[in-house]
């Protein structure tokens, strides 16, 4: 077994002595546990989960779907790029959802932003889905659709060999497609990346890399 245990651990004692896990000589990635939790991925606004060591190719098409949850109005969702300029990007910049899809030729954005009073920083669930096909690109966000122009017909794949980093990313990653630094803070679950027939779930705790991220507990209510 190379992965921990998405787990709660209560009172420990071995040889009939109490283990006193509040003053740990070490700890990584272990959080504290919720009275109420939900299914989901806890991401504390510090860090990022990396995935897909060897590199994502995202090339024409691909399909993103995740839920998040999330009282901040700032927050990196999921980025893959290059070294070059291909790349696309998920974001929230003042309370609005960005995709982003430069294919060599240019970036370009597909903007939800709420209606009213409506806000998707409230803490409650909400469904993405981001599709890039060849050179367009739409985002559906709690069923409702936005779509964009792309000038760059002729540029159709965007060609990364990258991690797929959600949440946030290394400050010494270039990431082509996202204007925020600022890590996500708040709950993500049910992350699928769709190509063609080949459908992916990512699971958090099987990221190569997890910095202020808690697999698999999500607080029923942020305190």
């Amino acid at each position: 077994v190379t992965h921990s245990i998405p787990a709660c651990i209560g009172t420990m004692t071995i040889n009939s002595k109490q283990v006193d896990k509040e003053s740990p000589v070490s700890i990584f990635a272990v959080n504290k546990c919720y009275e109420t939790v939900q299914d989901g991925t806890f991401f504390d606004g510090s860090g990022f989960a990396a995935l897909v060591r060897e590199g994502y190719k995202v090339r024409s098409d691909v399909n993103v779907t995740l839920e998040f949850r999330t009282t901040a109005v700032h927050g990196v969702l999921l980025g893959v790029s290059s070294a070059k300029v291909d790349a696309i990007g998920l974001e929230i910049v003042h309370g609005k959802v960005l995709f982003h899809v430069n294919n060599g030729a240019g970036r370009i954005t597909a903007t939800y932003e709420p209606r009213g009073t409506d806000s998707l920083c409230d803490g409650k669930w909400h469904k993405l889905q981001a599709n890039k096909s060849k050179h367009r690109i739409s985002l559906i966000i709690d069923g409702n659709l936005v779509h964009t122009d792309n000038p760059y017909i002729q540029s159709t794949s965007a060609d990364t060999n990258n991690p797929i980093y959600v949440g946030g990313y290394p400050a010494d990653v270039k990431q082509n497609c996202l204007t925020s630094k600022s890590s996500f803070r708040g709950c993500l679950r049910n992350l699928v990346l769709t190509k063609g027939q080949h459908t992916e779930l990512f699971d958090f705790s099987r990221a190569f890399d997890l910095r202020g991220v808690f697999p698999h507990s999500c607080p029923g209510a942020e305190h």
